[in-house]
Parts: structure tokens; sequence; C-alpha cells
């Protein structure tokens, strides 16, 4: 055993004496480079390392896309929509005042957890909760009454096209999920129909969006130009992926029975 140890000791010791002329060439050359020099390579491990710190940051910070929120205007079904993908409950709802969030576990065989987030509707409430939530936005599920859908176009594209054109939703990119509820009402138009007339809506509103901001001070104010300039406006020209779904929160069969969701189901589960 103590042979074996002073083998060892006497092998490293031949190592060490071994690399001390490699040493000292290396420490010499170092003495003789242009000091410039050697700044210059700091400064570009420097930069290497910064970008790497940033990339990290930026990387997680886009793992952190891991809500579902639930936007449109008062009265579209959005509370009941919640309900029924939470639960499959129908539940008799008001017009929301604040956010409510629960976690939503998908259908697919990944058993994949996202948060739920309902939004209020009104008008006066809609940015404060946007701008607290849009972050972390992996899906948008924008719901529409398509019962009342001719009355209401205006504001839904008015609506769509600040979703359309905010900055940090233009740059995360998160699915938008068109949900046109109340197909059980006989008057509910499609989602083709309503597709081709917010399409038409937003490339006029665009226009007058457009004059306004020329006849004030040209700022856009930060957001993002809507579609492609010179081309009237469709949705494939958006950064996010667009998809219109029909659907029935209370059901074609009434209160009591289940809720015709599952498009919507099954897109969610595709996140």
């Amino acid at each position: 055993m103590e042979a074996d140890i002073t083998g060892n000791m006497d092998e490293n010791t031949d190592l060490g004496i071994s690399l001390d002329p490699y040493i000292e060439s290396v420490r010499q050359q170092l003495e003789d480079l242009d000091p410039l020099f050697l700044i210059g390579v700091l400064v570009a491990l420097a930069v290497v390392i910064i970008t790497c710190v940033f990339l990290k940051y930026f990387l997680t910070s886009k793992t952190v896309q891991s809500a579902v929120l639930l936007v449109g205007l008062c009265d579209a079904g959005k509370t009941l929509l919640f309900s029924r993908l939470l639960s499959g409950k129908f539940k008799r709802t008001q017009t929301s005042i604040t956010d409510n969030s629960a976690p939503y576990k998908v259908k697919n065989d990944r058993k994949t957890i996202w948060t739920l987030i309902d939004l209020p509707g009104h008008e006066s409430l809609r940015p404060q909760y946007l701008e607290k939530f849009k972050s972390a936005a992996r899906a948008i599920v924008f719901v529409v009454d398509s019962a009342i859908f001719q009355k209401e176009v205006r504001d839904v594209a008015e609506f769509l096209y600040v979703l359309l054109t905010d900055p940090v939703l233009c740059c995360t990119a998160p699915a938008l999920l068109v949900v046109c509820n109340k197909q059980d009402i006989t008057m509910a138009k499609s989602a083709k129909l309503i597709q081709q007339q917010l399409e038409k809506e937003l490339t006029t509103l665009r226009v007058t969006r457009s004059a306004a901001l020329s006849a004030q001070d040209g700022s856009a104010g930060g957001s993002v130009y809507l579609g492609k300039k010179g081309k009237d406006f469709d949705f494939n020209q958006v950064p996010m992926k667009v998809e219109f779904l029909e659907c029935s929160a209370r059901g074609a069969k009434g209160e009591d029975c289940d809720a015709d969701i599952q498009a919507l189901e099954g897109s969610l589960a595709k996140l």
C-alpha cells in the first residue's frame, strides 16, 4: 500500500515538473502581449457572458406564458364558458367587475395545466386587466356573442384591434381563439361569416385610426401596424395564430345538458 502511494506521489511530482516549462512559457507569452489586446479579449468575453445571461432570461420568460385569458365584450358568455371549462356545469352569472382565475387541466395525454383567467368585459375595466395579464398569455380566448354580432361588430372589431396591435402581444404571439358563442340561438351568425365581417371592419378601422393619428402628431403610441400596408386586412397577416370556432356555453339542449365546447377544448389541448 505504501509503495502504491509513493508511486502515485512520484507520478504527480513528475507530472508537475513536466508542466512547469509549459506554464512558464504561457506566462511569458501573456506578459509579452499588448495590454490593449488583453483588454479586447476581456471585453469580448464579457459580451459573450452578458449575451448568454440575456438569452437565458429571455427563454425563461417565454416559458412563463402559462395563462389562458378569456376576453370579450360584456354578456358575451365568458364567465359561463369559464365555469363550463372548469367543471362542465351550468352556472348563472352576472357581469364581472374583477378577474377570476383557476387551474385548468387540459384534455390531452400530457395532462397539461394552464391558468384560466376570466377578465371583465366592461370597456372601462378591460385595459387595466389586459395590461396586468397579457405578458403571461399563452392563448387568448376572445368570446363573441354570435346572436347579436351584427349590432356589436364595430365594438368587437375595436377590441380586437387593440389586441392585434399591442406590442407585447405581437412579440409573445399567443394563440388567438375567436370563439363564436351562443350557437344554440337560431339567429346566431356562423364563425365564417363573423370572420369575414371582422376582416372588413378591421380594414376600415385601420384607415380611420391611421387618419386620426395623422391629424394629431403622427405617433402610433407604440402600437404595431395592423396587417400589411396596401392590402385589405385578413387574420393571416398577424404574428399570432388565429382560429375561429363555434360553441355554445349554454348548450343546444338547455342548461341541464352538456355544453357544446368540444372545438374549444380541442384547440386548448394543442397549445
